[in-house]
């Protein structure tokens, strides 16, 4: 029954004496953002980190020095009583790598630039003779980290980036998420080979669709080679403030709810200690599903739980279902919600007050068929509902498909679920992938209501249960309640990022902006808000701020335009995967992004 939470089974791994793996506690893990050569400032933010509740802290090594200097802090840190395992970073220096496995608890490769070089987006051509000969190159390369890693008890992680594929991979698979499975798969095989199983393996991306795809991808392929490798998990470059947990939530939530991931990281561009928290509420959150009731049901007919694609439902009232957007419902009047905020599709007035103005649901008590009012029904009040042009059917997710059998066929109405246990997400895909097996094909809004006072506990739950329906193809509109939030305007907000997160309705910018570390050549916090405040208005635009060029140019592959930096107060600027300007001064760098906007006709005014 694939609708039960359960932790996938895997393989130990040891990293520092914090093991992980299906047997233990999901791990949480943070990435320090300071020079990694300042020893003092990278030592003070681990603790920062672990005093947080970090299980694990990973450093940049760029080169040998690096590697050493996290050696260096390893020391401090021990003589300060903090034995939190270190984790090396390390991209295109196989030798940091080496340096790196003789001080630390645990290297991060990436198998996109250990042995490959810098991609450059070009098309190579390979036959299959040489495409074995570059396999061969690979395992070369990987023995003598293999036995370095193998003498000091250091673990492995296999690092893929969606934004850092090497050439060869891009040209013989693609830019997907099939590339970066096969990108690991080589690494992993050679690991296999060699009988080194100290190794855990991440797919990251920026796109929450692309990353939830190849983590699935991932986990198939293993599986049929009799792999069972620990997972770490992460939305990689999510963003600021409110974007970037939701946008994690969204992508670490959806797999979490599937059993997968043994660490994760949330990545915020924020100091790296407010990260922790944030982790471990989804952690926990999603924790609390163990052992629920179960919940009976299988997929649909034709579905494929790899790369599921949007449900096919009837168009009702040219509006809701069909190929059109997925629709926000909101419990608030117009009035409540401040002037230039995001407008939901419907409002709910449980009083029957309305405004004539906008779209309003409302119990059928106080239904009256005024024009844009539509009534919320129960099963038991259907019969009463007369000839409604338009019908809100709300039951909850326990219902048996049986009881529906009388919307087979019907173009007025659209079904509210809304959840009665505690794995919400598995609850209301159960029922919906039933409808679609009795082949009732209505459109389905989920309606989620949290309790929370606090808001980053409410983009933690809401991103991650409605994240996981949206990114599964199953709903046609979200309902977001939070009677206890202070900001009506802000759970609004929340819903349209999270339906943005899962590419499904654009309604602002989208920004990708990395969470910084000591590769980062600008201040990151202030640079993206300072971007903020001048693209926010471009609403048709994704715009990429990104620390530095080791994975930069790859992640902002879908992005409109990038800011990334260059050098030391040096800013490239990119259209797409071009760059069109190289070291522009810091402090000029912004007002020419504009400039660059405006040139290619991409600029509207505020």
């Amino acid at each position: 029954m694939p609708f039960n939470y359960h932790r996938r089974k895997t393989v130990t791994v040891n990293v520092g004496g914090i093991p992980m793996g299906s047997e233990w506690p999901v791990r949480v893990q943070s990435m320090t953002n300071t020079a990694t050569d300042d020893i003092e400032a990278s030592a003070a933010q681990c603790q920062r980190i672990a005093f947080a509740g970090a299980d694990y802290v990973r450093l940049t090594a760029q080169g040998v020095k690096q590697a050493h200097s996290i050696g260096e802090i390893s020391q401090v840190l021990r003589a300060q009583d903090c034995n939190i395992p270190l984790i090396a970073d390390i991209h295109f220096n196989p030798q940091a790598a080496l340096a790196a496995a003789e001080v630390c608890e645990g290297v991060r490769i990436n198998p996109g630039n250990f042995v490959d070089p810098a991609r450059t987006f070009k098309q190579l051509e390979y036959s299959d003779e040489e495409y074995r000969a570059e396999l061969s190159r690979i395992r070369e390369a990987l023995l003598p980290f293999i036995a370095v890693c193998r003498e000091h008890g250091t673990a492995v992680r296999l690092g893929v980036n969606h934004g850092s594929l090497s050439d060869r991979i891009m040209s013989r698979y693609g830019n997907t998420a099939a590339g970066m499975v096969e990108s690991v798969m080589e690494f992993l095989r050679v690991f296999v080979q060699e009988q080194f199983l100290d190794v855990v393996i991440s797919m990251k991306a920026s796109n929450v669709v692309v990353m939830v795809e190849a983590v699935r991808r991932l986990v198939d392929a293993m599986d049929r080679e009799d792999m069972h490798f620990p997972l770490h998990l992460g939305v990689t470059e999510a963003g600021f403030g409110e974007d970037g947990r939701i946008k994690s939530a969204m992508g670490i939530g959806a797999l979490m709810a599937e059993g997968l991931g043994d660490t994760i990281r949330v990545s915020l561009s924020e100091e790296p200690e407010l990260e922790v928290p944030v982790a471990r509420k989804l952690v926990d959150y999603i924790g609390q599903r163990a052992g629920h009731a179960p919940i009976e049901g299988d997929y649909c007919p034709g579905y494929d739980p790899l790369c599921p694609v949007r449900r096919a439902t009837v168009a009702v009232d040219d509006r809701i279902g069909g190929n059109h957007q997925p629709v926000v419902i909101a419990s608030y009047r117009p009035d409540e919600l401040e002037g230039d905020s995001l407008q939901p599709d419907f409002y709910y007035s449980a009083d029957g007050l309305i405004d004539g103005m906008h779209q309003f649901l409302v119990p059928l008590a106080s239904w009256r068929g005024e024009r844009n009012v539509f009534p919320l029904l129960t099963l038991g009040e259907w019969e009463r509902c007369g000839t409604a042009p338009l019908r809100f059917l709300q039951v909850p997710a326990t219902t048996s498909p049986e009881r529906l059998e009388f919307l087979r066929g019907r173009t007025d109405t659209v079904l509210i679920i809304t959840p009665a246990g505690n794995n919400i997400p598995a609850e209301q895909q159960a029922l919906i992938h039933a409808l679609d097996t009795a082949g009732i094909n209505c459109p389905v809004i989920v309606r989620n209501t949290y309790t929370d006072s606090s808001n980053e506990w409410l983009q933690v739950k809401a991103g991650a249960d409605l994240g996981a329906v949206l990114l599964n193809g199953r709903a046609d509109g979200i309902w977001l309640e939070a009677p206890n939030s202070y900001s009506c305007t802000e759970v609004v907000r929340y819903a349209f990022a999270i339906l943005q997160a899962a590419r499904l309705r654009i309604s602002k910018t989208e920004f990708i902006s990395c969470p910084g570390c000591g590769r980062t050549m600008f201040d990151l916090q202030s640079t993206v808000q300072r971007v903020q405040q001048a693209t926010s208005h471009l609403t048709h635009l994704k715009i990429g701020v990104m620390g530095c060029i080791v994975n930069g140019p790859g992640e902002m592959a879908d992005a409109d335009y990038g800011y990334v930096g260059a050098a030391a107060g040096r800013i490239s600027l990119y259209k797409g995967k071009q760059c069109i300007e190289m070291n522009i001064p810091e402090a000029a760098a912004i007002e020419r992004l504009v400039d660059l906007i405006k040139e290619n006709g991409d600029w509207r005014e505020p």
